[in-house]
């Protein structure tokens, strides 16, 4: 019998986080760790921070998921938007596999926190179109249809009002530009407007760090398609990395047939 308890990774902007998930549940088993992103975020110094972490975790598996914040297309960095330059054209699973001596099953860390989402969270048993946006240093995006995941949509990368829209408005930009909430809540408002009229989504479902505070911009908020908060919180990364390599190597889970 394959374990299930696995490795999960999700490599942030500032932080990298890691636990062990019981993805038949999709919860935590122990404490997250959290270890400081390094600066300049090169592959080599990541790669020595995820060694550390997993030595931490006191993990005995022989692979691990990573939610990494790029486009991943075959194991490859595709892309670098919060994350430094020399990652593109680095085959991520290959040198993690290198520095950790595992198996690494990498995907962008937006899809990771998505696929959690539709499993587990808000977004279970939904057909239809159904988009989880992250909502943090830029804006991350996972889109499924009838349960299936898009790959690497990386929707913060449209362009609004002539910006590409996570510079338009995420929380950098809300830091950046001191943005009140109102001011946050009708750039994000014009942001899902221009996202319903390219995709039509059934639901919106928002996570990452600002989305605690959704409240606060909620009433800014005119869209015609329902917005909801994520149900997984800052875990989602994490449980849906684990869930991506387990079914990886395994196949889908059968409880979730």
């Amino acid at each position: 019998m394959q374990t299930k308890n696995i490795l999960g990774i999700d490599v942030g902007a500032t932080g990298i986080k890691g636990a062990i998930v019981d993805i038949e549940k999709g919860e935590l088993i122990g404490d997250r760790i959290k270890l400081a992103t390094p600066k300049p975020a090169t592959p080599d110094a990541v790669a020595a921070v995820i060694a550390e972490l997993l030595m931490q975790s006191g993990y005995d598996g022989a692979f691990v998921g990573c939610g990494f914040p790029a486009i991943v297309s075959h194991g490859v960095a595709q892309s670098a938007a919060n994350i430094d330059k020399s990652w593109i054209g680095t085959n991520v699973e290959e040198l993690l596999a290198k520095t950790t001596g595992l198996d690494v099953i990498a995907m962008n860390d937006a899809d990771a926190a998505g696929l959690a989402e539709m499993r587990y969270g808000k977004g279970r048993g939904l057909k239809g179109t159904v988009l989880l946006i992250t909502i943090g240093s830029g804006l991350g995006s996972a889109l499924f249809t009838d349960g299936h995941l898009v790959r690497n949509t990386e929707l913060g990368h449209l362009y609004l009002h002539g910006w590409v829209a996570e510079h338009y408005v995420s929380n950098t930009a809300k830091k950046k530009y001191e943005m009140s909430w109102v001011g946050f809540g009708k750039r994000f408002d014009e942001y899902l407007h221009h996202i319903d009229r390219l995709f039509s989504p059934d639901l919106v479902i928002l996570g990452g760090g600002i989305s605690n505070d959704f409240e606060q911009f909620a009433p800014y908020i005119d869209v015609k398609t329902k917005v909801t908060t994520a149900e997984m919180f800052n875990h989602a990364g994490i449980i849906g990395a684990a869930l991506y390599a387990y079914e990886a190597k395994f196949g889908e889970l059968e409880q979730n047939r």
